[in-house]
């Protein structure tokens, strides 16, 4: 990231957000929605344990909305559900291996592209 500022502008944070998309549909990376990676995000980058309720109450969804989400990223293999021993009616989310591994990738694609904004970008002027 640009040392000698502390924050991105808006072209800069789109551009910046923009190839890391298109790194990821070039890569042919699973085509997660912004949902599904938010999703994703939460159940590794915060504390557990994670239940469709918890998920659906900090996302602000339904719980079939987490539930449809977690059928994908099961079919990646990006999580898993677990028997919640406290709470029989509770199904747990829980990490798996191959979804460590895809949020390293995905992490280290959004740094790579981070320090390409050291180059000069043409200017560029958001419409509106």
């Amino acid at each position: 990231m640009r040392r000698d500022q502390e924050k991105l502008n808006g072209v800069e944070a789109l551009a910046l957000w923009h190839r890391v998309n298109l790194a990821g549909v070039l890569a042919a990376q699973p085509d997660l929605t912004t949902r599904q990676l938010a999703l994703l995000t939460t159940v590794y980058l915060e504390a557990g344990p994670h239940t469709v309720r918890s998920l659906a109450g900090r996302l602000g969804v339904t719980k079939a909305v987490i539930t449809r989400a977690i059928n994908t990223l099961g079919t990646y293999g990006f999580v898993e559900r677990g028997e919640d021993l406290r709470d029989k009616r509770s199904v747990l989310i829980k990490r798996t291996a191959r979804g460590s591994r895809y949020l390293a990738e995905f992490s280290e694609r959004v740094r790579g592209e981070a320090k390409r904004l050291d180059r000069p970008m043409k200017a560029v002027k958001l419409a509106g």
